[in-house]
């Protein structure tokens, strides 16, 4: 498979919040990481979050290190936060998404550390995936290609991160090993169970080609068969030049494209410019990078059906 993808500077991802499913009480603020009665872990992002909120329940206290609406390019870690993560007993986080958090990860001393980039596979993704990209692809773009983070909107992939850390937190935390392994297995059923919503949602449509701001639907639209025309590559706030923009409006029409997406975190102008010159309507596709009050949903599987519906929509599903 041909794909091209601009590589940003520390990769792309992620704002937080330490949202668990059903469970506002077992999150926390970044004020109190470890030192509590119950198996610490300290989560890089919101995907990373809801895992462990998902497969540890009652037993964990889960720490979030991007606030949620925080621009996760952007992120920090303080010294007041590297200081927390070394009283933890478990890291959860995407390597070579954010560089302060690999340092910071790496420089600590706790016990266990757990990444969900060798928990599934990558791949080098460009501005577009699907059909498309093996007829556009000159390779002029190449050396700028980088690993696609944004392995979470694929269901499938996400069930193998979800069991790989289940694994970790039984290792970690033998006394409550059965109680991880059951949550386990219903989190990776509930994601089967998406990922079937998805196949059938999205097994006949009009079309297959959805234009998003910035490139993070690579892998949902290899799973279900779709092209992802991103206007921006990997980088949200990064500008795309004019044949590009030139490019997708005539593809829009060449292809039956209805909509152009956006998402909540970033800036929809480009969207609704792009959109309003080739006559095309505007939507959210959520990159679920962090829950706001602009989600469309309170947690990881709503935000998700959210985009299902929203993808349906715009591709014409009958």
């Amino acid at each position: 498979m041909n794909v091209r993808r601009q590589h940003i500077s520390g990769t792309v991802i992620a704002a937080v919040t330490a949202l668990g499913l059903g469970s506002l009480s077992a999150c926390s603020g970044a004020s109190a990481a470890g030192n509590t009665d119950k198996f610490d872990v300290v989560a890089s992002f919101y995907p990373m979050a809801f895992l462990a909120e998902q497969i540890g329940g009652d037993h964990v206290h889960v720490t979030s290190l991007t606030e949620p609406g925080q621009e996760p390019h952007d992120l920090e870690i303080s010294a007041k936060q590297t200081a927390q993560l070394q009283e933890s007993d478990a890291v959860l986080y995407l390597k070579n998404l954010q560089p302060s958090v690999d340092d910071a990860v790496a420089q600590s001393e706790v016990k266990t550390k757990i990444d969900a980039a060798s928990l599934t596979t990558l791949e080098k993704h460009g501005n577009e995936v699907g059909g498309h990209a093996a007829e556009h692809d000159d390779h002029e773009n190449e050396e700028l290609a980088g690993l696609d983070p944004h392995i979470w909107l694929d269901p499938v992939r996400y069930a193998q991160v979800a069991e790989g850390v289940g694994k970790a937190f039984e290792k970690a935390d033998p006394d409550h090993a059965a109680d991880y392994k059951k949550n386990t297995a219903a989190l990776v059923k509930k994601l089967d169970g998406l990922n079937t919503q998805f196949e059938n949602g999205l097994k006949n449509t009009r079309t297959k080609v959805f234009i998003t701001t910035h490139a993070a639907f690579g892998y949902l639209a290899e799973r279900y068969g779709l092209t992802e025309e991103a206007i921006n590559g990997l980088d949200p706030e990064s500008e795309p030049s004019a044949a590009r923009v030139k490019d997708l409006e005539k593809m829009a029409k060449a292809d039956g494209v209805t909509t152009v997406f956006y998402e909540t975190l970033v800036s929809d102008k480009t969207a609704k410019t792009i959109a309003s010159d080739a006559n095309l309507k505007t939507d959210v596709l959520d990159p679920i990078e962090g829950i706001t009050s602009k989600s469309k949903g309170d947690d990881y599987f709503q935000v998700q059906e959210s985009n299902l519906k929203a993808l349906k929509s715009a591709l014409g599903a009958k």
